[in-house]
């Protein structure tokens, strides 16, 4: 029946400057550029769809209900650490490290959550 996700979408109040971020500080290409929407694409090949929002953003942290980050896979955590500072991004946390697997929570333009991961050993 399900195949997998294909895409995770986000909407914004600017979505051509949004898809641009992530383009230019995360490396994401743009797959696919609408009227309004846009798909920006990962190296591996994940999508978010980012599309225009309707209304106000209500409460965002680590742990309200609903979706809560986008994790972002790298293989030299430090490396995309050293990166991320460069271009000024908006932390929430320091760097950690549990069993080999590291991990920072930081912040798009507009507050979404995203979590930088590194796994000595795959789930999957």
């Amino acid at each position: 029946m399900i195949l997998g996700i294909e895409h995770t979408a986000i909407a914004s109040p600017d979505p051509a400057a949004l898809a641009q971020w992530y383009v230019d500080t995360l490396g994401f290409v743009i797959n696919y550029r609408g009227s309004t929407a846009f798909f920006v694409k990962a190296p591996n090949g994940t999508m978010i769809e980012i599309i225009p929002a309707e209304g106000d953003r209500g409460g965002n942290t680590l742990k309200t209900p609903g979706l809560r980050h986008l994790a972002l896979t790298v293989g030299d955590f430090e490396a995309a650490l050293a990166e991320l500072r460069a271009k000024n991004v908006h932390f929430l946390s320091e760097p950690s490290e549990s069993k080999g697997n590291k991990v920072v929570f930081f912040t798009d333009p507009e507050g979404n959550i995203l979590h930088l991961l590194y796994r000595a050993t795959p789930l999957a």
